[in-house]
């Protein structure tokens, strides 16, 4: 629904268009779905020029297993729709009892307002925002994102978490 609702209008209509096009006729293996998809990655994936990605985030899109992606996540790009699409647990958030640090990030393909809320629902869990940050807010929010990440893990190191 975020993708449907706050994604989708963000992008060029034209290309939307061709996307959903694309999927409609099963041909994800077209090379010009890739080309597509970019300026949608570059947004909320990892927010840099796709030619400047670190080399170990081209790695795992080029050994991505479609055999186990595509059932899991579904073929489009644009939204879960496969196993995960309906698969829902947030009813069990509450049964997680290890200390726990969701992160969300403004630019985000998963809803930065929703991963607030699952941190809220876990006993003991902290919510890290990256306000720089998209998917991979490791590369494209470093410093927030690392700072957020350690100080959680010296926090449970020194039993002094949940805050």
């Amino acid at each position: 629904e975020y993708a449907k609702t706050v994604l989708f209008p963000e992008m060029d209509p034209e290309a939307l268009a061709e996307i959903q096009a694309l999927e409609a006729a099963n041909e994800y293996d077209d090379p010009h779905y890739f080309e597509l998809l970019i300026p949608h990655y570059e947004a909320h994936i990892l927010r840099l020029p796709f030619s400047e990605w670190p080399e170990p985030v081209l790695r795992s899109f080029n050994h991505m297993n479609p055999a186990v992606y595509v059932p899991m996540q579904g073929p489009s790009e644009l939204g879960a729709a496969g196993i995960l699409g309906e698969w829902d647990r947030t009813a069990d958030l509450h049964l997680i009892t290890v200390p726990t640090l969701v992160i969300g990030a403004k630019y985000d393909t998963m809803d930065p307002t929703h991963m607030e809320w699952m941190a809220g629902e876990i006993p003991h869990a902290r919510y890290l925002f990256c306000p720089k940050g998209s998917h991979l807010a490791q590369y494209d929010d470093r410093d927030t994102y690392a700072e957020g990440l350690i100080r959680f893990l010296k926090d449970v190191d020194a039993g002094t978490f949940p805050e």
